[in-house]
């Protein structure tokens, strides 16, 4: 049987590693596109001598991806940034790097496009973040009607910049921050969930053309997941109200660090709710149960306790 080619851009990072991951198991021969392929190598240990080449091409490299993407059955964007750097801004990574994508996999004759957003993509939006990402989904479905749009929720698993990067602060601070006095609602979703939704778009003819919101099965205040997390990695740690101007003002004073803690946008995408939307297409109605947030989290938050997974007390 001949083997389906399905190109993965941005395929080492958090989701992509997982896209990739099943894209192998399943037989595909995967190309993947990223910044920088010698970091990528890992990916290589998912597939067969062969099965999966890391590439260096960019998602905006008018010269580069027509090459890429041809020849492919399908490809999936797992592109995106949680804030700017240099010449990676988000105009560039959400908008204009998609529009430029999803033209190419038209003229190159792709037959299937799916592309990973965000829940919270406005184009009406204070945050450049989702006014970017409902930028990106416009272009795309202009450029391939067909596409598939995934919106996640915050997404979880071992590499997570989420539940990893609060208890890194819990293990250094006696304090840990509550923006907005942590009442922000999130919808946690599974990263292993957020691949199998790729696939089974990638599989069923009949999700070409929609948009889908992927959310865990519950929903939690900022607050009730640092307390979660809190009570996994087993420390005591003083939750403080920060009111939204003050962090707003802060994050101001961090904009002159090369790589800031906190952002003003990521200030403004915490003043909305991160949830399912109401009538939405979701894990549900591609026949996946979404895993819960507790299933998972001690399976990579152990080396955050005071002496590791066996130790006991706080």
């Amino acid at each position: 049987m001949r083997n389906r080619r399905t190109a993965v851009l941005g395929g080492s990072g958090f989701v992509g590693r997982y896209v990739v991951q099943r894209l192998a198991a399943r037989g595909d021969v995967v190309p993947v596109g990223c910044r920088h392929a010698e970091d990528a190598k890992f990916l290589m240990t998912f597939g067969l001598v062969g099965q999966i080449a890391a590439v260096d091409v960019t998602i905006d490299d008018e010269q580069l991806l027509p090459a890429f993407l041809a020849g492919n059955e399908a490809v999936v964007n797992c592109v995106g940034i949680l804030q700017e750097g240099g010449a990676q801004t988000f105009e560039r990574v959400h908008h204009l790097g998609p529009a430029r994508m999803a033209r190419l996999a038209r003229e190159a004759g792709v037959a299937r496009l799916v592309h990973i957003s965000a829940i919270g993509a406005d184009p009406r939006s204070p945050s450049a973040y989702a006014r970017t990402k409902a930028a990106g989904e416009a272009a795309v479905r202009d450029a391939f009607p067909t596409a598939t749009i995934l919106r996640p929720s915050v997404v979880f698993g071992p590499e997570d910049q989420f539940f990893n990067r609060f208890a890194g602060i819990a293990m250094i601070s006696p304090l840990v921050p509550l923006i907005g006095g942590g009442q922000t609602r999130f919808q946690p979703v599974y990263v292993g969930d957020v691949a199998d939704a790729v696939l089974k778009c990638l599989e069923d003819p009949a999700t070409a053309g929609r948009t889908y919101e992927l959310g865990g099965p519950k929903t939690y205040t900022m607050r009730e997941l640092i307390e979660l997390l809190l009570a996994e990695i087993r420390r005591k740690r003083v939750l403080v109200d920060l009111p939204f101007g003050a962090a707003e003002l802060q994050a101001r004073l961090m904009s002159i660090l090369p790589r800031p803690p906190l952002t003003v946008d990521q200030v403004e995408l915490l003043k909305r709710d991160n949830v399912v939307s109401s009538g939405a297409l979701t894990l549900a109605a591609l026949g996946i149960a979404p895993t819960a947030v507790e299933g998972i989290l001690p399976s990579y938050l152990d080396r955050f306790r005071r002496g590791g997974w066996y130790a006991r007390g706080t």
